[in-house]
């Protein structure tokens, strides 16, 4: 019986690092606050659930945008984390939003030293990154309001 071939996830095209500019979000939260969230996915995302997952790097996000908002306003530096950060949020379509922030986000696994691609039970590919993007855009989505 031949092995099921795998089906790869359509994925949308990654925005590339912007060159001459700070792209992490060290640069925005500071060290300790940096180095926390690399101790937490290290030990998190070995065994967790995207799920769950999802929802803790979309606050890490949110968090960064926050501080972003109040040390910048709305003149962040072209090509940084945080105006990618803040032009992310301000189109609100996830697919949109992942182009803008998942170099950003890939840094924070890398950090971490911890893998954000997965495959599901059906083989299909994916990434943990998409769906934090997506639990950051609609953050304040609450359809049963």
């Amino acid at each position: 019986m031949a092995s099921p071939r795998r089906r790869e996830a359509k994925r949308p095209v990654r925005a590339r690092p912007r060159r001459g500019t700070d792209r992490s979000l060290r640069s925005i939260v500071g060290e300790d606050t940096y180095a926390v969230w690399i101790k937490m996915l290290a030990a998190l995302v070995p065994s967790g659930r995207t799920h769950r997952l999802a929802p803790l790097v979309g606050g890490m996000l949110q968090y960064a945008a926050d501080v972003a908002h109040q040390r910048f306003r709305q003149k962040p530096p072209e090509g940084s984390a945080a105006a990618s950060l803040t032009d992310a949020l301000e189109c609100g379509d996830p697919e949109a939003a992942v182009n803008e922030v998942s170099d950003v986000v890939e840094d924070l696994f890398r950090s971490a030293k911890v893998k954000h691609s997965r495959r599901n039970s059906h083989g299909d590919n994916y990434s943990i990154i998409d769906a934090a993007v997506a639990e950051f855009v609609s953050w304040d989505a609450m359809p049963w309001e």
